[in-house]
């Protein structure tokens, strides 16, 4: 019987429960979004002890199914206020999956002072205990320590020195199959929910533990070979996503005049060849990294990398496209490998590397640092380590934050969550989607990239609005979905393009359930998050007014193609769902 593992982080008491009742059937951020509106007060603060920070695999997750090793995390966000779900891969779900563990629960708020403690659970239980010597390291020593202690094969959720001392764009990160920490849930500032629970890290063991029965095994594996068809016969999953990463979308995106460049200043960069994804591989190749690996067991599209520096020592992991980005174009910096310390520096703090791009981005705007001088940038970000350092924690708290700091009017923010690199005047489905979703500015909410730019899936102007706000609602709903499933998003260009995608989809949760699902209650389960969502949004205080993108998007065009935004806040409301 598939499990919720409630942990209250103040009087210790660990407690299992079977999922029933409103919880029952749900995974992934299906299950996070109805724990948060059912369980959440939506006016709390949300580092209070009446917030709870929710982790789940999806539906599929732990199952033979490729692509489906994703989790959610969630809880009301530090960061926006609204409520939020972060998407990570890594080993971390596909373990909690294999112990029949759809949900786990962290309560309650230790007393100030209280030390950090360690969750560990394996097949024999869970328990709390204090592991002083990883309390202030990065999550590179702290999980090397806890490998040492446990073992190697298991699974690491852990967080920074940015998410124990609360700051408002921390991230959670996630060990991979190599061990490295490089998996974020990164945006809305989850790593401070985490570290107000006084938990530095959560340890998980598999061994010993059976893999939930599927109902239907023969029908199960008949659907799993469809679905890895499906995946490695589109062009994006099977061929560019495997070649380049995520970042071949740097070269395209820049030609297109959508790449935000000099904090959305413009939509192409004169050095986006020095920051593709075609030199990175380049890069990789000739320093003997990896250019192609998966980031959970299972995963065909393999579009992650382990990135050497100059001298052939393994650097970081992940390289991906917003965070080429948002060091990149966006600071002005063109220098690849001071792009791949930031990453690194960020997984390390336990930081968001799309929040942090930008609030670099202020510091550059206030003339705290020099446009696109990579070497200060990095000098910079060290200091956040430093819970004493009032500029390191000016930084950690995000682009919004920073911003009111030192003064900067020109805050590409939304519900105060940056926005990523797709500047919404020249791409304006993605910008529908960024004034609308829950989650305050974010790209995977709903990611009409495809239909904008990659015309996968269909073909819509992005420069005009026609279409633009049906396409980001349908989408919305659809990876609502799909992030209740366990399957990583870029299953989605895969799914625009094949006509038997979703019954393929429906065919493996009830062939892995017993139950009859269809293709329409896929749509059906997008709906159902998307309604939980938005009215604990709403009973939080947020309005219509809140979805809309900042006056400089308005007011200034965007060159190459000198467009300007121009929905208003009551045309945008046709993209959400009514409550």
């Amino acid at each position: 019987m598939a499990k919720l593992l409630r942990i209250n982080s103040k009087n210790k008491k660990i407690a299992y429960e079977e999922l029933t009742g409103p919880y029952a059937g749900l995974g992934g951020r299906g299950l996070t979004s109805r724990v948060v509106r059912r369980e959440v007060p939506p006016a709390c603060h949300p580092l209070s002890a009446q917030n709870k920070l929710i982790v789940a695999p999806g539906l599929l997750t732990g199952t033979t199914a490729a692509n489906t090793g994703r989790l959610s995390v969630g809880g009301k966000s530090p960061l926006t206020g609204t409520i939020k779900e972060s998407n990570a891969g890594g080993t971390f779900s596909q373990k909690l999956a294999k112990m029949d563990i759809m949900g786990l629960i962290l309560e309650d708020k230790p007393d100030p002072g209280s030390p950090f403690q360690t969750l560990f659970i394996n097949k024999d239980g869970a328990e709390l205990i204090e592991i002083p010597e990883i309390t202030g390291l990065g999550t590179y020593d702290a999980s090397a320590r806890l490998f040492e202690k446990f073992g190697t094969k298991v699974g690491i959720m852990v967080i920074g020195p940015a998410g124990e001392n609360t700051r408002l764009a921390s991230s959670i990160q996630f060990t991979d199959p190599r061990g490295k920490p490089s998996r974020a849930a990164g945006r809305g500032g989850l790593g401070a929910l985490m570290g107000s629970k006084k938990i530095k890290a959560i340890v998980i063991d598999s061994e010993g533990s059976k893999a939930p029965e599927m109902a239907d095994r023969e029908a199960f594996k008949a659907a799993a070979k469809r679905w890895a068809e499906i995946l490695v016969n589109h062009p994006v999953t099977g061929q560019g996503l495997p070649s380049y990463g995520t970042s071949i979308l740097i070269n395209i995106i820049n030609e297109a005049g959508t790449l935000p460049t000099k904090n959305f200043r413009s939509g192409r960069f004169d050095k986006a060849s020095d920051i593709s994804g075609e030199k990175m591989v380049e890069f990789i190749n000739k320093r003997k990294g990896i250019a192609r690996e998966g980031c959970h067991a299972g995963c065909i599209i393999q579009c992650s990398q382990s990135y050497n520096d100059e001298n052939g020592e393994y650097l970081t992991s992940g390289f991906e496209y917003e965070t080429v980005w948002a060091f990149g174009s966006n600071l002005l910096i063109s220098d690849i490998d001071h792009i791949a310390m930031l990453d690194r520096l960020c997984d390390d703090l336990g930081l968001d590397t799309i929040e942090t791009g930008t609030t670099l981005a202020m510091a550059m705007e206030a003339g705290i640092l020099p446009w696109g001088d990579g070497l200060k940038a990095i000098e910079l970000l060290k200091r956040v380590h430093d819970p004493k350092d009032y500029l390191g924690a000016i930084i950690g708290n995000g682009t919004s934050f920073t911003a009111e700091a030192f003064g900067v009017d020109r805050v590409p923010v939304v519900k105060k969550q940056s926005l990523p690199a797709y500047d919404p005047r020249a791409a304006k489905g993605v910008g529908v989607t960024y004034a609308t979703t829950p989650m305050g500015g974010d790209h995977t909410a709903g990611y009409a990239i495809c239909q904008n730019i990659l015309k996968v899936g269909g073909d819509i102007d992005p420069l005009g609005k026609e279409g633009n706000i049906e396409i980001s609602k349908n989408l919305q709903i659809a990876t609502a979905a799909v992030d209740a499933t366990g399957f990583c998003l870029f299953v989605a260009f895969a799914v625009l393009d094949t006509d038997d995608s979703l019954d393929t989809i429906a065919k493996l949760i009830s062939s892995r359930f017993g139950k009859n699902f269809t293709a329409e209650d896929i749509a059906k389960t997008g709906i159902e998050i998307l309604k939980d969502e938005y009215s604990f949004n709403r009973d939080a205080g947020f309005t219509a007014a809140h979805d809309q993108l900042p006056d400089f998007f308005i007011n200034e065009e965007l060159p190459p193609h000198n467009v300007k935004w121009d929905f208003t806040a009551e045309e945008l409301q046709k993209a959400k769902i009514e409550i």
